[in-house]
């Protein structure tokens, strides 16, 4: 990957509409301008949805548990929950405008049961959430289709970790591994994002990324500086829309900034190793130090060190070239504080 693998996800932010999904969709896949240096850059690579067979979703006393949040969609968990949920010709319909829009389409499956919307269209990639790990059945289903798969590891530990490897390279090994803390928000003494090198060195096969709960741009932009090569972030049409996850979502605002500011690391981050760039030339020649006169010298004199220090601009002779300067005769009048230069000396 060239540059971060940019996922938004839309998650059940779409209440319930597919258009609002659609709608996210052209959103994400905007460009981003960068003003101050009149830069445009690529927006998300992909938006991600969520299907849930809700006869696999919750314990039945669970469903029908009274939900009266003031987020609910429905008197019941059970109703909640088949309000937010879109049908597989839904998510085929949200699939296809993102292709129209020119992004990939990322798709979470809960149960084996959500295998059936691929009747209708292959995801670009499927995602595992956090919850589902350690569902080592749907682990294996999914990765028998041999797409490529993301695992999120907000609830996992290095064992399970290990474990779901292990389901999945059975059938194929086009995985990546996301760091994640499943916290909602993410409080920031929990984000540990130590953990996305850790990854990196013990599994330098995969690509290794990040998906973000926390609140706001910044951990996101520092999760690449940490090595994320893909980054996952909740995206909304407005933070103030009823829903759980709408508030600590990026509005439209939020993902200019956050693609902005990632674009802009990513030219940042630069090569391994010390040089001097050619865009610092002009600095140098302006600010750098030469070898200059500390006194008047009359030609025919001797320079001596002590007749010497240093001056800018930098487009003279160095201190380590003293030796060219030092014991040589002048040829003309040189002034005090003025760069001694190659054709006053002989």
């Amino acid at each position: 990957m060239s540059s971060t693998y940019l996922i938004g996800e839309i998650g059940q932010n779409h209440n319930g509409s597919v258009e609002i999904a659609k709608l996210l969709a052209e959103i994400a896949a905007r460009p981003v301008t960068d003003h101050l240096f009149q830069r445009k850059f690529k927006g998300f690579n992909a938006i991600k949805l969520t299907k849930r067979d809700l006869s696999e979703e919750l314990a039945q006393a669970k469903m029908n548990e009274p939900y009266n949040s003031p987020h609910s969609f429905g008197t019941t968990y059970g109703e909640h929950r088949s309000r937010l949920e879109l049908s597989d010709e839904e998510h085929f319909e949200v699939y296809t405008h993102a292709k129209k829009h020119g992004i990939d389409f990322v798709e979470t499956l809960c149960a084996v049961g959500c295998l059936s919307l691929l009747k209708l269209f292959t995801p670009d990639y499927l995602k595992v959430a956090s919850r589902d790990l350690t569902n080592l059945p749907l682990l294996a289903a999914l990765a028998e289709t041999q797409l490529p798969v993301i695992l999120s590891t907000g609830m996992a530990g290095q064992e399970e970790l290990d474990i779901a490897l292990k389901v999945i390279t059975r059938y194929h090994s086009r995985i990546s591994i996301l760091h994640c803390v499943s916290e909602y928000p993410t409080q920031y003494e929990h984000v540990n994002l130590n953990t996305i090198p850790y990854l990196k060195a013990r599994y330098p096969r995969y690509p290794v990324g990040y998906s973000d709960h926390t609140i706001g741009i910044s951990i996101p932009v520092a999760a690449i500086a940490a090595g994320a090569m893909i980054l996952e972030k909740h995206i909304t049409v407005d933070r103030k829309m009823k829903g759980t996850d709408q508030a600590s979502s990026l509005g439209i605002d939020g993902i200019e900034r956050m693609v902005r500011d990632i674009r802009n690391l990513e030219l940042a981050l630069g090569e391994y190793g010390i040089f001097a760039e050619e865009a610092v030339i002009p600095t140098r020649l302006k600010l750098e130090r030469s070898i200059a006169s500390t006194r008047l010298i009359e030609p025919g004199e001797v320079i001596t060190e002590q007749d010497i220090h240093l001056l800018s601009p930098g487009d003279g002779f160095k201190w380590l070239e003293k030796d060219r300067v030092v014991g040589k005769r002048a040829r003309s009048r040189i002034p005090a504080n003025e760069i001694i230069y190659p054709n006053l000396i002989s």
